[in-house]
């Protein structure tokens, strides 16, 4: 019949869909089931119509209102049309000459979907089918051998990406959700999705796996559509896409460079367009194995990617999310090529955060694990910017920055450096460590401080007491000039009482507004009991003389200005720009009376 050949038409489109639509096609489904079932029936045919759709009833039997505001609960798939699953044969009981047949038929039994987000107790007995099909597959990959033949592989990729590849859930509110705090969507499929993952996975470590045939499968469409499903908010399936790709990356070769050219767009889009990733933590990790198997010397497009890409994503706000990640990205380079340290520490200073004190104790964290691993040649050419940051820290109000700053005094390799160069960065330090040692508002900070000019002092005595006369000298030089300072406004202070006019002077300042003398044309206004006659003297430029000192006096108002000045004072209004066409649209506006209940206002009101 037509109707039930739109339905079967459906299936199958669904079915052959390995790069995963995704939730698009769900609707269209129920849709077209609907249709099926009521064809049937008027028709009066004898043919089975598909389950009807549970109508979801409130408390007083009316259906739900649908909250198109709320977050979807997880993703959605192409529910396939036939789901009526027929539990096949176990592979251990069947004969060797039978078993890649019924393995092959097993994988495909496992390409039909099922709703698990909607109507999560529909089919529950194809839904075990299925479940006890993938674990009994799962076992077999991994305890037997010779099982992954030719004929399988294309089976394998088709059902993992019909399975898998989908359209995500986009996050209702993505500027407000914080992956700290708010609480990640699961996915409601996660029982067969875990299973498919596990038995790629199987797959993929088998022993009998030939990356030379599953390259014709496994090719870039399938590990753009595995990167894609990195912004899932899934903890545990991202935990899975990081081992696939992993094992992805070692064992086909011709995909290396393109799975790292994509991680770089997914982090280039990142930084400068979203600002939201779920997957940049699990992206870095594997990230950071991969730095560690590069060749030496490092290719120019590894040490790009490290300037224009890991260093970038400092700038991020949610980088505690994958801080740890990134900074071991960060030492992996370093720790193959020191000469990257200047560059490396430069953009750190450069991306400092500024108000952001959580943050900055991750720059120092960072920091402290790039100096365990830099060469001494390369700290001397960043250890003055390098210190003068470390300054700002140690004095900081805020005491978690300074604290952690003050931590780097108890690093023994650090010490070593400081030691080797105590000339250049005790200089630098002394200032910042005196001045808190007694201003800071901590005392934990006060111990660390004095524990910190201890070392100093044990490290160079002579060196030690030169900065503190230093600073002293400077100190003094500070205090003579804020005492000048403070003399010549003295004396020009004892300057202006000579004036003989200071006293008229002196009152007429304190009713002067210095607002209408610097802005006379600005409207403010006034009542009559708030304007003072000074004020009046002060808007007329005409009625002010000068005497022989240079000093601005009122004149006496005329008696014509004087009642002028009596007169109450109107309230003026700013005047707008005139617009022709707002003009015309109030004059030609006429009110609807045929649509309102109140009647217009009169013409005398």
């Amino acid at each position: 019949m037509p109707e039930k050949k739109e339905g079967g038409g459906t299936s199958a489109n669904e079915n052959n869909t390995n790069d995963g639509g995704g939730g698009g096609t769900a609707a269209a489904s129920t849709g077209s089931a609907g249709t099926a079932g009521s064809g049937s029936a008027e028709n009066g045919s004898g043919a089975k119509p598909p389950p009807p759709t549970q109508i979801n009833r409130g408390k007083y039997g009316s259906p739900q209102v649908k909250n198109n505001n709320r977050r979807p609960s997880s993703s959605r798939f192409n529910i396939t049309q036939n789901r009526e699953l027929t539990p096949l044969p176990a592979l251990a009981d069947a004969s060797p000459a039978e078993r890649e047949e019924l393995f092959i038929q097993k994988i495909r039994q496992c390409t039909v979907l099922f709703d698990f987000s909607r109507d999560v107790l529909s089919d529950l007995k194809w839904k075990e089918v299925k479940r006890d099909a993938l674990q009994e597959m799962v076992e077999y990959v991994n305890s037997n051998t010779g099982v992954l033949t030719e004929p399988v592989y294309p089976e394998i990729v088709r059902m993992f990406a019909v399975n898998l590849f989908r359209t995500l859930p986009p996050s209702n509110n993505p500027s407000e959700f914080d992956p700290e705090e708010d609480e990640p969507t699961l996915e409601a499929a996660w029982p067969h999705l875990q299973l498919v993952y596990e038995f790629f996975f199987r797959c993929l470590e088998s022993e009998d796996f030939q990356p030379s045939v599953a390259k014709r499968y496994i090719d870039h469409r399938f590990v753009s559509n595995l990167l894609e499903l990195f912004d899932s908010e899934d903890p545990r399936e991202r935990d899975f896409l990081k081992t696939t790709l992993h094992r992805i990356y070692g064992k086909f070769l011709g995909l290396r460079a393109f799975i790292r050219k994509q991680i770089n767009n997914i982090f280039y889009s990142f930084i400068y367009e979203t600002e939201r990733h779920n997957g940049v933590a699990e992206l870095l990790e594997i990230l950071g194995s991969i730095i560690n198997g590069f060749a030496l010397p490092l290719k120019a497009e590894h040490k790009t990617f490290l300037l224009k890409v890991l260093l970038p994503l400092h700038k991020v706000r949610s980088l505690s999310v994958y801080h740890p990640q990134l900074a071991y990205c960060v030492v992996q380079f370093l720790e193959k090529d020191p000469s990257l340290t200047q560059p490396v520490i430069m953009s750190l200073l450069r991306y400092w955060p500024k108000v952001h004190s959580p943050k900055e104790v991750m720059f120092l964290n960072e920091l402290e694990e790039i100096l365990d691993v830099i060469e001494p040649a390369e700290f001397q050419k960043v250890m003055v910017p390098l210190f003068q940051q470390l300054t700002k820290c140690v004095s900081s109000p805020h005491f978690q920055v300074a604290e952690r700053a003050l931590y780097y005094w108890n690093n023994e390799y650090i010490m070593s450096l400081i030691t080797d160069n105590a000339a250049t960065i005790l200089p630098i330090m002394f200032p910042a460590l005196y001045k808190n040692s007694k201003n800071h508002w901590n005392k934990t900070i006060h111990g660390l401080i004095y524990n910190a000019l201890k070392l100093f002092m044990d490290m160079n005595q002579k060196l030690f007491d030169d900065c503190t006369q230093k600073f002293r000298a400077e100190m003094n030089k500070e205090k003579e000039k804020e005492k000048e300072r403070l003399e010549n406004w003295k004396r020009v202070e004892d300057k202006a009482k000579q004036n003989p006019d200071v006293d008229s002077v002196a009152k007429m300042l304190e009713n002067t507004s210095l607002i209408d003398e610097q802005y006379p044309g600005l409207d403010i206004e006034m009542s009559p009991s708030s304007m003072t006659t000074s004020q009046l003297n002060s808007q007329q430029g005409d009625n002010k003389q000068t005497d022989s000192n240079g000093i601005v006096v009122p004149s006496v108002l005329n008696p014509a200005e004087k009642k002028k000045a009596d007169k109450p004072l109107l309230r003026r209004k700013s005047d707008l720009p005139a617009d022709i066409l707002t003009q015309k649209s109030l004059e030609s506006y006429q009110r609807a009376d045929e649509y309102l209940t109140t009647p217009p206002p009169s013409k005398d009101a």
